[in-house]
């Protein structure tokens, strides 16, 4: 399944990623000392050790009583005569085995001819120009270009997680091409992404990715780099230590989540900040370059499914939560305790409408999307601020929204003047969708990852509906150069 999705911003990619170097003999050593190789589940038991060891000895009795039985064969065919011991003496005799290493004089097995030229280079040599082109080709399958689209997904399979990292290539000629670029192996089940561009080693901007998954810490990957085995920064979590009898006893690190990982924001303004929501109930403020939490709220009665900044008052955060509520809170006045709607059911998604600083939607657990706009919030929580509009969206959990963040008010829903029609609907065939993000450069490219693991991606321009009332908006982002 893909639980999560993100995309990478086209030109943040290096167009030629390095390969990782392999750990050295003293790192390999605080790995196994800090139990991050260590699997998190126990392989067997004593009991399932010793049935190893009797299906092993099984296995050594069969293959000795095998051999007696051949042996015997042997034995009992020796004792025989007739037409078998002759056919065998009559093959033996055609393929005259004592003559074997005779040479006859017409033959010769070091030939004179043309494969005995000598190449001074591999380069003059025709049969070795193969390989230089598989090699080339392998080399431009690795470079990601400028104008490739790059999508991170977080995706499970057979109980372990990872990280695919998929190119999307798309031509003037209206064709296009995905495929897996490399993958990364994580710990643990992934539940969220989110992609900054913080420079955590050096220089102007990186290409990270932050990753919340079932256990209470966060990961953050380098995309541009192939084969990493350990995350360059991990916020939180917990260390275990062997105490005197030899058991192990886990503690967390200062500042981090006590429970899963369920949603993370990074701030585009501010980019060392990274907002992360928990099954703990808890909201924290990471400074991702300090590798610290530096704010943690309280605001919440049960487990905080999802964080969302403002894009235009970047201090300003959402959060919503299983207990049927969404906050608001100001970073600018920190003493406030925020404004609070309540909503009809369990909070499953929030996103802020780029298009303006004071409206944001949530999805529900019940199916339906309400939009909200802050400036009729109550500072009162006893006086409750109603949606300014209710979409009965699906008939079971939505569990993901995406704005489009090019055309106003499109999200396949057309929400103008807070009166949603539906423009298009289509069936993925993805399974259960739990992820859909749309592209910044391309804005009408969406990615849709859910219960089947497969990445699609639609490009809903391609619809009559979107393409007739939102063409004028069409016009991809250039990278920077």
């Amino acid at each position: 399944m893909i639980s999560a999705i993100a995309w990478v911003p086209k030109g943040a990619s290096r167009p030629e990623p390095e390969v990782a170097e392999l750990p050295s003999k003293d790192e390999i050593e605080e790995m196994i000392k800090s139990g991050s190789l260590d699997r998190s589940e126990d392989n067997g038991s004593e009991d399932e050790d010793e049935d190893m060891d009797a299906e092993a000895e099984k296995q050594t009795g069969e293959v000795a009583q095998a051999l007696a039985v051949a042996d015997a064969l042997g034995k009992t065919s020796n004792k025989k005569s007739g037409t078998q011991l002759d056919d065998l003496t009559d093959g033996l005799k055609e393929l005259d085995m004592e003559h074997y290493d005779d040479e006859d004089d017409g033959i010769h097995l070091f030939s004179k001819g043309l494969g005995d030229l000598y190449y001074p280079s591999n380069d003059m040599d025709p049969y070795l120009k193969d390989g230089d082109d598989d090699d080339s080709e392998e080399i431009e399958d690795m470079m990601i270009r400028p104008m490739d689209a790059v999508i991170v997904c977080a995706h499970n399979e057979d109980d372990v997680g990872h990280l695919e990292v998929w190119i999307y290539e798309d031509s003037d000629k209206g064709d296009s091409n995905m495929y897996v670029h490399h993958d990364i192996i994580i710990s643990a089940f992934p539940l969220c992404t989110a992609w900054l561009d913080c420079p955590l080693k050096g220089g102007e901007k990186g290409n990270f990715v932050a990753v919340g998954s079932m256990e209470p810490s966060i990961e953050i990957w380098d995309l541009d780099i192939i084969d990493e085995i350990q995350p360059c920064s991990v916020l939180g979590g917990a260390v275990e230590k062997k105490t005197k009898k030899g058991k192990k006893k886990s503690k967390y690190k200062e500042g981090s989540h006590t429970g899963a990982v369920l949603g993370l924001a990074w701030n585009k303004e501010y980019r060392n900040i990274l907002a992360s929501a928990s099954a703990d109930k808890q909201v924290k403020i990471w400074d991702v370059a300090a590798g610290k939490c530096n704010i943690t709220m309280e605001h919440h009665e049960g487990k905080v499914q999802a964080v969302a900044w403002n894009h235009h008052v970047p201090q300003v955060l959402l959060s919503g939560s299983f207990d049927r509520s969404v906050v608001m809170k100001d970073g600018r006045v920190p003493s406030h305790s925020g404004f609070k709607w309540t909503v009809t059911a369990e909070v499953e998604c929030l996103a802020w409408d780029p298009h303006t600083d004071y409206s944001f939607v949530v999805s529900l657990e019940d199916g339906t999307v309400q939009g909200y706009d802050i400036r009729a919030a109550k500072s009162d929580p006893s006086s409750e601020s109603k949606p300014s509009f209710t979409l009965h969206a699906h008939d079971k959990a939505a569990c993901t929204l995406s704005y489009n963040p090019a055309a106003p008010n499109v999200k396949l829903w057309d929400l103008s003047n807070n009166q949603p029609s539906c423009l298009v609907s289509r069936n993925p065939k993805a399974g259960a969708v739990f992820s859909i993000s749309f592209s910044q450069d391309s804005p009408f490219l969406l990615a849709i990852g859910g219960s089947k693991g497969k990445l699609g991606v639609w490009d809903s321009l391609s619809e009559t509906a979107v393409s007739g009332q939102f063409g004028n908006y069409s016009q991809p982002k250039r990278p920077k150069t």
